[in-house]
């Protein structure tokens, strides 16, 4: 008798073959059959009439102080996430003196927009090497698994102090010993190394984060110790400029270590069609022998602006930030007074620089995000504030601050802020066809406060597979593969993201016609009452982890089989003799 059995469902297998009717049979976390199954099990789930996939493997998430508290780590829990990678552009908790608590928490508040106050309650710090956070984590129990990397940042402030915080060239000696740590780290069992080059991320105090000027001699050695670890993904957050500059020394280390760099990769407003340069970049550094991968994203930066979120159009007028500081009950009703209205939109706003007009007076770039209970993340021109305002002779502010009270003041514009230049997805569609991305970028447990971008992998389905009419759609063949199989591959996890025998039985139950992603709703349950913006999702029949049902109808069954994945994983014998 098998543990588990899933009958007749459609199998999507996450290799690219076409779906299939097919029953699946799980035993001691493995997937042991996979077609017509005729031993019983011990629990049976029927599928007929739902798809059947491998759980999604997300490689750019930022859990690692989350990671410490949450055993769910939603909401990539409540979107069939079964893996996650963290540690990513540079920023994490470890290597860490005593000392330097607080400054690598600000370092990720500034970053991510994770609520420093959340992460200095919530982190239980004991641990100052990253074998020692490894092992720290590896104790914990968790509905899913994780994987990190070494964060750039916390290295060189652990072996530079000041001279790495602020980007101080690295001596010969502070680079071996920033690769020996990096070694320790990888050969614990870290998934690879993370940077972050570009000016987009800087600390709660303003500064670039530490590596973002890291010179080729410092990049290289710390690569090397990849390549002397045997294993290791490169991974970066860079603004690519010079991009020859950038893909030299990137060539150069992937093709003398083997080693896989990747890079995210979206469309700038600034220059548009840049990113077709990156690829054919891409292209030309694998022609030359290195293994070099752009990560890329499923929609657009979608920056979520509500009265509670970091940042709307009205929060660096006068009038509104003399009531910033009140609870939100008070806040509101200050809100519906039409004085303190009538005085806001007179109100002329601060210098915010041009990355804060753009979110606060980019009406063109602003929309409803909700309508008739339908979110919309690929809106036409013709929808935007801007054009709203020009069609009715309204001041848009007014319209935005309208759209705001909606829904008792709850109501959210979505700024799509980077990859939306065209105000169509024809360019992501391409992107994500080309033979050198790979899907990612999510940022899970990240950006707190305006996205909430985790809901990545249910919107592939729901939007690229079924619901998308402003353009071509994609084969759910190719959507599953491309955040199980694909996702999986690059950092070496071998043992998922197929559903086949011998593979780690890690499933997806859907009910494809009712999948949805709901609301974003902003919630304040992190430790001391960090707020964060989550979205939910509908539609998961059950979440299989290691062949335990860890979710089923978008509710815990309090099953935790969720590890530490330590290195690689190899692939199942069975797998091996499949193909």
């Amino acid at each position: 008798m098998h543990d588990l059995v899933i009958r007749g469902g459609t199998l999507v297998d996450g290799t690219g073959a076409a779906p299939r009717l097919a029953d699946v049979a799980i035993d001691n976390g493995v997937i042991t059959e996979v077609g017509t199954v005729t031993g019983n099990g011990k629990r049976e789930i029927h599928a007929q009439g739902h798809i059947v996939t491998p759980g999604w493997v997300d490689i750019h998430t930022h859990y690692d102080g989350q990671v410490t508290w949450d055993p769910l780590l939603t909401p990539s829990c409540w979107h069939g996430v079964t893996t996650v990678v963290m540690g990513n552009c540079g920023v994490g908790f470890a290597p860490v003196r005593s000392d330097k608590h607080d400054w690598l928490i600000e370092l990720m508040e500034g970053v991510e927009d994770i609520p420093g106050s959340a992460l200095a309650e919530g982190i239980k710090w004991g641990w100052e090497t990253f074998p020692e956070y490894m092992d720290s984590l590896d104790k914990q129990t968790r509905v899913l698994d994780v994987a990190t990397q070494v964060p750039h940042g916390s290295v060189r402030a652990y072996v530079m102090g000041e001279r790495g915080a602020r980007n101080e060239a690295a001596t010969p000696e502070d680079v071996e010993a920033m690769a020996k740590i990096v070694r320790e780290g990888v050969e614990a069992g870290a998934l690879g190394f993370s940077t972050s080059r570009t000016m987009l991320h800087l600390s709660k105090d303003g500064e670039p984060v530490p590596g973002t000027f890291a010179n080729k001699a410092e990049l290289m050695g710390i690569g090397r110790a990849l390549g002397q670890a045997g294993h290791g993904v490169f991974e970066m957050a860079s603004d690519m400029t010079p991009a020859e500059d950038e893909f030299m020394w990137m060539k150069e280390l992937s093709a003398e270590t083997g080693l896989p760099v990747t890079y995210a990769l979206l469309q700038s407003p600034v220059q548009p069609d840049k990113w077709r340069d990156m690829l054919a970049l891409t292209d030309e550094a694998r022609k030359q022998g290195a293994n070099v991968t752009a990560q890329i994203a499923c929609r657009p930066t979608g920056m979520v602006l509500g009265w509670q979120s970091t940042i709307h159009p009205f929060v660096a007028r006068p009038t509104y930030a003399a009531i910033a500081h009140l609870p939100f009950a008070q806040r509101l009703v200050e809100l519906k007074n039409p004085d303190v209205r009538a005085r806001i939109l007179a109100d002329k706003s601060k210098d915010m620089g041009v990355l804060g007009m753009i979110m606060t007076q980019g009406f063109d770039r602003m929309f409803r995000l909700e309508n008739g209970g339908k979110l919309e993340y690929e809106p036409s021109a013709e929808d935007s504030v801007a054009t709203l305002a020009a069609r009715t002779g309204q001041d848009p502010a007014a319209i935005v601050y309208d759209m705001l009270m909606e829904n008792d003041g709850r109501g959210y514009i979505y700024l799509p802020l980077l990859n939306y230049t065209n105000f169509n997805f024809d360019h992501i569609r391409e992107m994500m066809n080309h033979s050198a991305t790979v899907l990612s970028l999510s940022d899970g447990g990240a950006h707190c406060g305006v996205i909430c971008d985790a809901s990545f992998p249910t919107y592939m389905l729901t939007h690229w597979v079924r619901d998308r009419s402003r353009g071509e759609r994609l084969p759910l063949e190719q959507v599953v593969r491309m955040q199980t199989h694909d996702t999986a591959r690059l950092y070496g996890l071998n043992d998922r993201g197929v559903i086949a025998p011998g593979m780690k039985a890690d499933v997806n139950v859907i009910d494809f016609d009712a999948l949805r992603i709901l609301a974003p709703e902003m919630v304040f349950d992190l430790p001391a009452e960090g707020r964060r913006m989550i979205q939910k999702a509908e539609g998961y029949r059950a979440t299989i982890v290691s062949g335990a049902v860890t979710f089923e109808h978008g509710e815990a069954t309090g099953e935790m089989p969720g590890r530490l994945v330590r290195g690689p994983q190899r692939q199942p014998q069975a797998r091996v003799a499949a193909e």
